[in-house]
């Protein structure tokens, strides 16, 4: 329907280096499992949320609104 789909997984790329200025669906896994293979698999893209020190995942709220600011910030710069 011409979306793309974008899931949030700590091994995928950069948030930073994805074009997402084109109508994007999320994609934001269960808080401590994340996205399951089958759903990653099927989405576009897998965009991971760099981060700094030793923080190993972030609640599913957070990583959602951190994502929805870059997809706001890419379509505005």
């Amino acid at each position: 329907q011409g979306l793309w789909f974008v899931c949030a997984d700590m091994d995928g790329e950069r948030m930073y280096d994805l074009n997402l200025k084109g109508p994007i669906g999320l994609v934001i896994g269960s808080e401590g499992e994340g996205v399951g293979r089958l759903v990653k698999e099927t989405c576009d893209f897998v965009a991971s949320i760099p981060m700094k020190g030793q923080i190993s995942s972030l609640n599913a709220s957070v990583a959602a609104g951190v994502l929805a600011y870059e997809i706001v910030r890419q379509r505005l710069g």
